[in-house]
């Protein structure tokens, strides 16, 4: 990723939040939330529909930048937040953008690291914003003595 590149945000991607989906991800957690899956208790709830988990966000394609895609290959993951305005409603197609916000490299133990925060954002047909995310990852390049 070239420093040029930071803070840009990549142009809108359309990603649908499809119910088979969400179905295999609360699989994974065991999670048996039922706004999550049963549609009669979903249309009692506060949000009249089905919602997806709030971790779901994860799932979505978070390695594409302005300048290409970023490759987590021998990345060390650091940490993951997620902020949400509302939840994700099965169905629904949002618009995913993504940014390198910073880059910042330490020397130590004969190790130089690079840690990258990425963020993402979805956005709602409307362009408002439903959920932010924030992720760091870290490379580690060993450094040769002089």
């Amino acid at each position: 990723m070239e420093d040029n590149e930071l803070g840009i945000w990549t142009e809108p991607s359309a990603v649908t939040i499809e119910q088979s989906h969400v179905d295999r991800f609360v699989e994974a957690l065991g999670d048996r939330n039922p706004l999550y899956g049963n549609e009669e208790i979903a249309k009692t709830s506060v949000h009249g529909r089905l919602i997806a988990p709030p971790t779901f966000a994860i799932t979505l394609p978070f390695n594409r930048l302005p300048g290409g895609t970023f490759d987590f290959t021998g990345m060390i993951h650091g940490e993951q937040s997620f902020a949400y305005e509302r939840p994700l409603y099965i169905g629904e197609t949002i618009q995913l953008q993504s940014r390198l916000a910073s880059k910042n490299e330490r020397k130590a133990g004969g190790m130089l690291m690079t840690f990258y925060v990425l963020e993402q954002r979805g956005l709602d047909q409307d362009h408002r914003v439903i959920f932010t995310a924030s992720m760091t990852v870290i490379r580690r390049v060993e450094v040769k003595s002089e």
